[in-house]
């Protein structure tokens, strides 16, 4: 079977194929944003843009008793405007040449196909669906930092974006950037008043300090790191120049972690050393540590009432369900720190409805039957949250 045959065989595949065929760069999705807004009015499904051009999509409940749920997507992908021509690998769908975007098409895909479905039951009873397929993620994550929260009424998320079919992430890493910044004012001559002992190298003091901060796996759980600290690199002097006492270093760090306390644990540890450090170094050289915050943390939720009924109806349908964190960020992030229209803050998840390898790069490829099993799950699930 070639891929044109698939696409006549799946409307599921070929809307997918037809996607991943318009080029959607980072700040470039304009031309899949019209071809999802015509497959919408096409399809009878009520379809809106807010001022970032990100689109929402409500279908309105059929029965007031019952609550709505949120299935969100990104519409960017890595990659260029160059064309896109997939083609069929035995079950693996690949893109000739260049990135195939099923991060996040895939998702997109199910989604939109889920809903032109769902607006045929008009007999089914259900509290609503709402779709949000944003800009951006992958750049600086924009579309979602603009998303207007007040459109959405459902305070269950999923997040279809989870690169494992029947993956169900539960908490994820947030991103705090470190600057370390060394000054030792005096300088001088390496040969001249390398005996002055009121000046100190500041290359040499980073690599002391550097030397003593956490670096790797700070702290775990069942297996599963949950915080950790990285150095990003190290600055000082220049590799050409000898003959000169270093006055200014700098280094960076990341440091990631679902778990609040232990983040702050880690941050004072850091903070301690720095103090320490500046102690010993009194009226010779001083440090500065700095911590910003670039991805707030999605921290696991106390409500367990999706990760169980998803775990539940996967095994129903044949998929082995994996409810696990990771340590890495994405729109989870954003929805888990803010609020629905009534003002209740969201409960989100990344949700895996198709396996896809090697994303953003040209061996991507997605597994077209795990997006096949992906709708039945997600068909089963919605049907399952409404009973």
């Amino acid at each position: 079977m070639d891929i044109n045959e698939l696409r006549k065989e799946s409307e599921l595949v070929d809307l997918f194929c037809s996607m991943a065929e318009v080029p959607s760069p980072s700040l470039g999705e304009g031309k899949v944003i019209d071809w999802i807004c015509n497959y919408c009015k096409e399809n009878n499904l009520p379809c809106e843009k807010d001022d970032y051009n990100n689109i929402y999509i409500n279908i309105a409940p059929t029965d007031d008793t019952k609550e709505p749920i949120l299935l969100s997507s990104h519409m960017d992908v890595i990659g260029d405007e160059s064309p896109v021509i997939p083609y069929l690998d035995g079950d693996l769908i690949r893109a000739k040449g260049r990135t195939l975007g099923a991060d996040d098409k895939a998702g997109v895909a199910n989604a939109l196909y889920f809903a032109k479905e769902l607006v045929k039951r008009p007999d089914f009873k259900h509290g609503g669906l709402e779709l949000h397929f944003t800009r951006d993620e992958e750049n600086g994550m924009t579309g979602i930092k603009n998303t207007d929260f007040n459109r959405i009424n459902s305070k269950y998320v999923l997040v279809l974006d989870s690169d494992a079919l029947g993956q169900c992430l539960i908490a994820g890493a947030s991103y705090v950037k470190v600057d370390l910044k060394i000054s030792a004012p005096k300088g001088g001559h390496s040969g001249n008043d390398i005996g002055d002992k009121t000046r100190e190298n500041a290359a040499k003091l980073i690599a002391d300090l550097v030397s003593e901060l956490p670096q790797g796996v700070f702290y775990t759980e069942d297996g599963k790191v949950v915080t950790s600290c990285n150095i990003g690199g190290i600055s000082s002097g220049d590799l050409n120049i000898t003959n000169v006492i270093n006055t200014d270093a700098e280094a960076t760090y990341s440091i990631r972690s679902s778990n609040k306390a232990k983040e702050n644990e880690l941050i004072q540890m850091m903070k301690e050393i720095v103090e320490s450090f500046n102690k010993k170094h009194e009226g010779i050289a001083t440090a500065v540590i700095e911590f910003h915050e670039k991805m707030p943390m999605f921290e696991k939720n106390e409500d367990e009432y999706m990760p169980i009924l998803f775990e539940t109806v996967a095994k129903k349908v044949g998929i082995e369900p994996e409810v696990s964190t990771f340590h890495a960020g994405a729109e989870t992030h954003i929805y888990a720190n803010k609020t629905n229209s009534k003002g209740e803050r969201f409960s989100p998840y990344l949700i895996g409805l198709a396996t896809v390898c090697n994303m953003h790069s040209a061996r991507e490829y997605v597994d077209y039957k795990t997006m096949l099993k992906g709708q039945e799950l997600l068909r089963a699930l919605f049907e399952a949250y409404n009973a």
